[in-house]
C-alpha cells in the first residue's frame, strides 16, 4: 500500500506503464482512504524495481510511505491493469 499524495496525480497510469516496461504482471487501484494498492508479479529484480519506483511514484506524487507484503500470487496474472476502487463494506 502506498500513502501520501498518490491519488489524482496519475500514479495508477504511470505505475501501469512502468510495470509493462519492467515485464511485471499485476494490478493497481485507488483505495477509499486515499491510498493506492498494487500487486506486482514477476521476476525478483523486476518486482524489486517496481517497489523502488512506488517509493517515489510519478513526478506529481508525494509518497509518504510504502507497505510491502510478500505473498504467493492468489490468481494467474497476465498483463497489468488499473482496477476500480473497491467500495467500503460499511
Amino acid at each position: 500500500m502506498v500513502s501520501g499524495t498518490v491519488q489524482g496525480v496519475f500514479f495508477r497510469d504511470t505505475c501501469r506503464r512502468e510495470a509493462l516496461a519492467q515485464g511485471v504482471s499485476g494490478w493497481v487501484r485507488n483505495l477509499p482512504g486515499g491510498e493506492v494498492e498494487a500487486l506486482f508479479d514477476g521476476g525478483e529484480g523486476a518486482v524489486e524495481a517496481m517497489v523502488r519506483w512506488a517509493r517515489t511514484g510519478p513526478p506529481t506524487a508525494d509518497v509518504r510511505a510504502v507497505e510491502v507484503h510478500e505473498e504467493a500470487a492468489p490468481e494467474e496474472l497476465r498483463g497489468f491493469e488499473v482496477r476500480p476502487t473497491p467500495r467500503d463494506a460499511a
